[in-house]
């Protein structure tokens, strides 16, 4: 970086699984760090101690321009949101209200606080039904759900607003986030999480019976879903290093996908967990889920092209074993509570 003050960083969302891991990767590279959230999903455990947390909304002006001048906020990393896709189809006003209306509010506060940096927490739903797969940046954008509408909708806004004022962003479109913190810090902690790997250790622990299979005639090697798995810390990591990258830079705005570029299926993933855990996970075959897509496996060139991003974690059986270890730690903070 060719900056000698790193800015003070807001985190919104950052009582959450991937806000949290975020805070985290920031406080272990020096950065002063704070979080807004509403804990309405998010936990106050998650958030250390010495950070200060504004329970809050993003939608809330007034609080925001506080947080910006007693903090001293020089970037914004926004992961606040509601991120069920099924849910989103059963309620879309509820997403585009959370997801969108208050993005448009929090980028107002930012614009007017003169905070020049806006990391935003997108997702591969943007994408929709890929014709193809590996998925690149070019590849179309046609979302299928109210979900990654939302999600679009926001880069739309970052788009239109860096381009008339003193705001650059990365838009960083997930693919899907797994694992736990290596130290056992924080993790996916939310009940009745519908992230496969989330619900695969939930069962090896026996909080679950059994792990539904959703679709087994894809054109796929053994006709389940297959999916590509990023490390949350490695994704965490990819936010630090665009960070620097837009300060570096304060010209360019990004749009990346975050992704190790290699898929798994939804068998391969069960029986991962079976190894790791020495345990059989009971499989219950059902339906194809409206909207699944056979295979989203993300291209990671351009980020691995623009940012000096080396991933860490990029092995299915380390992802499952720090899930593991984090469930059995959730267990003993729900028993001392």
């Amino acid at each position: 970086m060719n900056t000698t003050r790193k800015p003070s960083v807001l985190v919104t969302g950052g009582a959450g699984y991937i806000g949290s891991h975020a805070v985290l990767a920031l406080k272990d590279n020096g950065w002063d760090v704070a979080v807004i959230d509403n804990l309405t999903t998010g936990f106050r455990f998650a958030v250390p101690d010495d950070v200060p947390l504004y329970e809050g909304d993003i939608e809330d002006a007034d609080l925001l321009a506080r947080i910006f001048a007693e903090q001293q906020i020089g970037a914004v990393m926004h992961f606040a949101g509601s991120i069920i896709v099924p849910e989103s189809v059963e309620d879309p006003l509820k997403y585009y209200h959370n997801n969108t209306v208050k993005s448009r509010a929090l980028i107002d506060s930012t614009v007017k606080a003169g905070v020049p940096h806006f990391i935003f927490s997108s997702t591969a739903a943007t994408y929709g039904m890929p014709e193809t797969s590996p998925v690149t940046e070019g590849s179309a954008r046609v979302p299928i759900n109210p979900y990654g509408w939302s999600k679009l909708m926001t880069e739309q806004m970052l788009s239109d607003t860096a381009a008339v004022h003193g705001l650059n962003y990365c838009a960083l479109r997930y693919f899907n986030v797994a694992g736990a913190d290596p130290q056992a810090r924080s993790g996916q902690s939310t009940a009745g999480a519908t992230h496969l790997i989330k619900v695969a250790v939930e069962a090896a622990l026996g909080k679950r019976d059994s792990v539904a299979v959703f679709g087994t005639d894809y054109d796929t090697p053994d006709g389940t879903g297959v999916r590509d798995y990023i490390h949350v810390s490695d994704l965490a990591a990819a936010h630090v290093l665009a960070l620097e990258a837009l300060i570096d830079q304060p010209d360019r705005s990004l749009t990346m996908n975050c992704g190790y570029g290699r898929g798994f299926s939804v068998l391969e993933v069960l029986d991962a967990v079976d190894r790791v855990t020495n345990l059989q996970i009971e499989r219950r075959i059902e339906g194809r889920r409206a909207g699944d897509p056979g295979s989203l496996v993300a291209d990671p060139s351009l980020i691995r092209k623009q940012l000096p991003w080396k991933p860490r974690f990029d092995d299915l059986d380390v992802i499952i074993d720090h899930a593991l270890s984090w469930e059995r730690k959730l267990t003993q903070i729900r028993e001392d509570d």
